[in-house]
């Protein structure tokens, strides 16, 4: 299994799964040119993909998702939640992409994936993080999300690899340009994980996962260095068996862009 970070950040999120002939694109945070473009630059084939997963209907998130579901001729997978929230958004489109709703905890089959939703804590309708199964391999996906229950330890501890949020780091968020108001947002139960809440918890993983992408940096209030070490700190010893990498803001894998073989 393969994941590439097209794009990471509060500007947009896109990534592109891959196994064998079956991929997946998990978030459309950009605009259908742009990740058509992204795809294209990395090598990947659109032909291939299966399904479009949302995780919930934030604008960097879902920007894309209606073009590129009518390009692509494919149907948005979501929580019945994202689903109708996003397209309350969009009553103005004549000509809406087919939606094709799924429920947390209950795992549908897309090509050769088996993915299972299940419940994240962040301030939409319904969001949701995705573990992804192929053959003996596993991906989990908790992008945005302000606290990491039990529950959610539950999936990502049966993975192979995950792709967890690492949104801020709390120094340069208490003494950033953002208002309290937002400030109190992102360090609220449905805001975002910090780096340190992020380390907390690929520390409790460890032993248990091989490869870890930190994403949903905030170009703002975190930096890709602070994050990595952060999580690097927590991990000690054990550093050397995980593959840690950083999703930069904006530009995809910080590791070049290289797509990341999970297993």
């Amino acid at each position: 299994m393969e994941c590439t970070v097209l794009a990471s950040g509060s500007s947009g999120n896109c990534m592109y799964i891959r196994s064998g002939e079956s991929a997946l694109i998990l978030d459309a945070g950009l605009s259908k040119k742009e990740i058509i473009t992204r795809l294209s630059a990395s090598g990947k084939d659109p032909g291939i993909v299966d399904a479009i997963l949302l995780t919930h209907e934030h604008t960097d998130h879902v920007r894309g998702a209606e073009a590129l579901a009518r390009e692509l001729n494919l149907p948005l997978t979501g929580t019945g939640g994202t689903l109708t929230a996003f397209r309350s958004t969009r009553q103005a489109i004549k000509k809406q992409a087919p939606q094709n709703p799924c429920r947390y905890n209950t795992s549908f089959t897309a090509g050769e994936f088996v993915v299972t939703p299940f419940a994240v804590s962040h301030d939409a309708v319904e969001p949701c993080g995705y573990s992804i199964r192929c053959g003996d391999l596993c991906l989990s996906i908790m992008t945005d999300t302000g606290i990491v229950t039990p529950h959610m330890m539950e999936y990502l501890s049966a993975s192979d690899g995950i792709v967890l949020e690492s949104n801020h780091c709390p120094e340069m968020l208490a003494h950033g340009p953002y208002p309290e108001y937002l400030k109190r947002r992102i360090r609220g139960k449905t805001g975002h994980l910090s780096n340190t809440m992020a380390a907390d918890c690929i520390r409790d993983l460890k032993g248990s996962i091989g490869t870890v992408i930190l994403s949903h940096l905030s170009e703002i209030n975190n930096t890709p260095k602070r994050a990595f070490a952060s999580s690097q700190e927590a991990l000690g010893l054990d550093m050397s068996y995980i593959d840690l990498r950083v999703a930069a803001p904006g530009i995809g894998c910080s590791c070049l862009s290289k797509t990341i073989k999970i297993g």
